[in-house]
């Protein structure tokens, strides 16, 4: 537990400005972003008696090891910066975010006939126009709601759409104004389209033109004695000014612009971007690049970034005006390119005066931060990474620091579905591409031990036979050649270490595998999860690690990495086992056509609740069989009900049903090679 009080910064040295601060522990990972109006007054809060604080932020204070700051001008700057660096760290303090894959947006499906606006998060799909992001859903839902009395498009789901298109009657939102009732017929495919345009269009910045209209519509419907069609549009004049009023404007006359700022040294460059939109700052990003070229100037910095950052943009992503520092020499023939990806005008200018040159002192300061922070993250990050594996090597008494660890932990429930997994750490950061999975088949029942003696065995009888095989010996397995590409397969090199997750049985069984296969040159422990202790092979007494030990915490890290990539695969294993147990009842459902009904409905919930049509309406599917999968799933659902109880995890007190889905917390990048 760290004291506060020795990472306090120095008197004075915390500005008055508004900013986004993070706090990390002594590994240099961010538990923790916050944004303030004044950076020393709440930085100073957090930093007075600890018992005076909230126990949440208690433990904050106490597991950081560092603050750090970031100055803006305005708090629209502070708030995008957090949502950057939350997106970028995923603090384990920030419990608001935690569990959000990202700030949501608010998306217009172009590509459907009647086009659809909605809440959504995660990755960007092709034809689908993206607004945000925004800092919370409920925001999102409360301007589109504003918005939907001006600009009545489709906000329904394809379900209600087509349900309403059927039975010929507008849902409640047609009824009330908020939706121009496509599904019915009230306005054409065109007369909607036009609602969208004009929607995207205020949305994307296009505000003051569509007031201006209107304002004379109303002052029209007025002179011609239509009140109520006037009292119409002053609601929605008033309903569009206070969607307009939850984002403050950092340039009057409602400029697109991307602001372009540099902070560089001898050997890197920040660079700095805001994106303006109608005046308002509707994103922001950073970069940071090796200076391959040491005598490259400014001017050809800001060349290369333009280039590169709108290379392959679509038209309405290039800006009217772009500002840089330096002009550069180029900017002719930049302006050019740009121009003929737009379709328009775009200046490249640098501002001299006024909104614009305060502006771009903000991305300065913005960009000279980011320099100092990735400096000071890369030396703390490489410094740790070398004194966890120091820690390591002195604690085990290694012959060298183990720049290549390898994990392994056995997943199953109640003996089912045994599998395990493989995560290697390379210089103390992980190599997913390395990783495996294994299906454990010599094992019947739970046994951890004799699971991690055959996956151990496995993984090390390939390294055997691969070793052979680049030596030019005959390919023992006849598998580790690729058909394709005529190269040995490789299964990775040695590990400096292997590390089982568990205690002194599971590493006896770990030590004796590899024995048989005559490595015992690679060394072995295991971390027991109680008292995260580190045991030998042997050794009567476990090696113990301070709790502030970087070494511990690396293999911390390491352990949990295992444990959660052998969840995943369990889960995954479990869910599709469900559907094949009940499919293979099916009479005449071969490998293929229950492979279909696995990818399209992807758990036994979903298989029950479709209908004979939906079934045969899948490709190889006739209305027989159709009939004979409904009726086996319906089957195994009623003996279920009357014939078992429910089964439980009794780790978790998790009730096992059926409706587990295809497992979604798999990060991409995550190779999920099963061994089998």
């Amino acid at each position: 537990m760290a004291d506060p009080s020795s990472y306090r910064p120095a008197p004075g040295s915390i500005p008055d400005s508004p900013g986004v601060y993070r706090f990390s522990d002594s590994g240099g990972r961010v538990i923790y972003v916050g944004k303030a109006k004044n950076l020393r007054a709440r930085l100073s809060s957090y930093f007075q008696d600890v018992v005076n604080l909230h126990p949440r932020t208690q433990a904050m204070v106490t597991t950081a090891a560092k603050v750090e700051w970031t100055v803006v001008s305005t708090e629209v700057e502070s708030l995008q910066l957090e949502y950057s660096w939350i997106k970028e760290y995923d603090p384990r303090f920030n419990v608001k975010y935690r569990d959000d894959k990202s700030y949501p947006w608010l998306a217009i499906t172009l590509n459907e006939e009647y086009p659809r606006v909605m809440v959504g998060r995660g990755q960007k799909k092709k034809g689908v126009r993206y607004f945000g992001p925004y800092s919370h859903a409920w925001a999102i839902r409360e301007t589109v709601d504003l918005l939907l009395r001006v600009f009545p498009m489709r906000s329904c789901s394809k379900g209600v759409f087509n349900r309403h298109r059927q039975i010929g009657r507008p849902c409640l939102l047609g009824y009330i104004g908020k939706c121009a009732a496509p599904c019915t017929g009230q306005v054409t495919q065109e007369e909607h389209r036009q609602i969208v345009d004009d929607f995207a269009a205020f949305l994307s910045g296009q505000t003051a033109t569509y007031v201006r209209r209107l304002q004379k519509e109303m002052q029209a419907a007025a002179a011609e004695l239509e009140y109520e069609r006037a009292a119409k549009i002053r609601d929605d004049l008033a309903a569009l000014e206070k969607a307009l009023a939850k984002n403050a404007v950092v340039l009057g006359d409602g400029t697109d612009t991307d602001v372009i700022a540099l902070s560089e040294d001898p050997l890197e460059v920040a660079v700095q971007i805001f994106y303006v939109r109608g005046g308002r700052i509707r994103g922001e990003r950073g970069f940071i690049a090796d200076k391959a070229d040491g005598t490259a100037s400014t001017a050809d910095l800001v060349s290369r970034f333009i280039q590169q950052t709108y290379a392959g943009d679509s038209a309405d992503a290039i800006p009217r005006e772009i500002l840089v520092p330096t002009m550069p020499e180029d900017a002719a023939a930049l302006t050019e390119w740009l121009e003929a990806t737009r379709g328009a005008r775009v200046d490249i200018r640098v501002p001299q005066r006024g909104d614009k040159k305060a502006l771009m002192e903000t991305v300065e300061r913005n960009a000279l931060q980011t320099l100092t922070m990735h400096k000071t993250k890369r030396a703390s990050d490489l410094t740790t990474r070398n004194q966890a594996l120091e820690e390591i090597q002195a604690a085990l008494d290694l012959p060298e620091a183990p720049l290549r660890l390898e994990c392994y932990d056995v997943s199953n429930l109640q003996g089912t579905e045994v599998v395990a997994s493989m995560v290697v750490f390379e210089d103390g950061l992980p190599r997913k591409s390395e990783y495996r999975r294994f299906v454990i088949k010599g094992v019947d029942g739970q046994n951890d031990v004799a699971s991690i003696a055959e996956v151990l065995t496995r993984r090390f009888k390939r390294l055997l036979d691969e070793r052979a095989t680049m030596t030019g010996d005959e390919d023992p397995s006849g598998t580790l050649i690729d058909p394709e590409t005529g190269r040995a397969k490789k299964f990775s090199y040695a590990p400096g270490l292997v590390v089982v997750d568990g205690g002194p049985p599971q590493v006896a069984a770990a030590r004796q595998a590899m024995d048989e296969l005559g490595l015992g040159d690679i060394p072995v422990c295991g971390l027991a999860k109680r008292l995260e202790e580190v045991w030998l092979p042997d050794e009567e007494d476990p090696v113990i690690f301070s709790r502030t030990s970087e070494g511990l915490y690396l293999l911390q890290r390491l352990r949990d990495e295992a444990h959660r990539f052998a969840i995943t695969h369990h889960r995954n294993r479990r869910s599709k086992s469900m559907v094949e147990s009940v499919l293979d009842e099916v009479p005449g459902l071969g490998e293929v056509r229950r492979k279909t009904l696995l990818r399209h409905f992807g758990s036994l919930k979903k298989l029950r609740l479709a209908t004979i049509d939906e079934v045969a309406d899948l490709p190889g599917f006739g209305r027989r069989t159709a009939e004979s999968v409904v009726l086996a799933v319906n089957a195994a659902a009623t003996k279920a009900e009357t014939g078992r109880a429910p089964s439980v995890n009794t780790a978790t007190g998790e009730i096992l049903g059926d409706d587990v889905p295809a497992p979604a917390e798999t990060p991409d990048g995550d190779p999920g090679r099963t061994e089998n």
